[in-house]
């Protein structure tokens, strides 16, 4: 902050709350799921990622994301969107992605 000259209100500021969703979607085997990119890029299996991307695009400001998690047979999905509605949405059809794909 100090090298900004920022006060904390001017670092608060840079931050804005988004619509999303985060979901577990249950799975026989988490380690299908290779992840890339600090866990942003699904890399394995063949065609989750492309799935994805064409799921997200229908979305306005959408982001969406899968990792295995170290723990659980369960996939967990992450989704933004401009509206709640949306985040809920792209998030289910991420999920419905992921359970085709594993």
């Amino acid at each position: 902050l100090a090298l900004k000259g920022w006060g904390i209100r001017d670092w608060d500021g840079q931050y804005a709350n988004i619509p999303s969703k985060q979901l577990k979607v249950k799975v026989s085997d988490r380690t299908l799921i290779k992840t890339a990119d600090a866990e942003t890029r699904a890399v394995t299996p063949e065609g989750l990622q492309e799935a994805i991307n064409a799921i997200v695009a229908k979305y306005t400001s959408g982001r969406s994301f899968v990792r295995p998690s170290g723990t659980e047979d369960v996939v967990r999905v992450y989704a933004e969107a401009d509206t709640q509605a949306a985040a809920d949405r792209l998030a289910e059809e991420v999920a419905d992605a992921v359970r085709r794909h594993c």
